[in-house]
């Protein structure tokens, strides 16, 4: 079965830098876009970045724009989050997620076929 497997969470200070990776497997990807969402405490999952597998092209959230960087590694078959300049409303579990390509960016919850586990991501002042 399709898996998806977050790693790289944490805690860091204010201004610092965290990287996630997502490892997928179970299927082939090449169809799809993956992303990744983040969902804070009494908060909805939010957006947060996409990328498609192809191509590599991506797309932000504007919270994020300048200091997050979507990538994948298709030899590895995985996903990766950098994120720079974080602040403490980044602190949030964010989660990988799997979308099958269409005409538009996936950025709503339904449109996300497969998920990962989540892995915390805390940012303290």
């Amino acid at each position: 079965q399709v898996q998806l497997v977050e790693s790289g969470g944490g805690l860091v200070q204010a201004g610092g830098s965290l990287r996630l990776s997502c490892a997928a497997s179970g299927r082939t990807f090449s169809s799809y876009v993956m992303g990744w969402f983040r969902q804070a405490p009494g908060k909805e999952r939010e957006f947060v970045a996409v990328t498609r597998w192809s191509t590599g092209s991506t797309y932000y959230a504007d919270f994020v724009k300048g200091r997050f960087t979507i990538s994948r590694d298709n030899a590895k078959n995985t996903g990766y989050l950098q994120m720079n300049s974080l602040k403490p409303e980044d602190t949030a579990v964010y989660y990988c997620a799997a979308a099958i390509e269409g005409g538009t960016w996936p950025t709503r919850e339904y449109e996300v076929k497969y998920w990962g586990q989540g892995t915390q991501v805390t940012v303290s002042s």
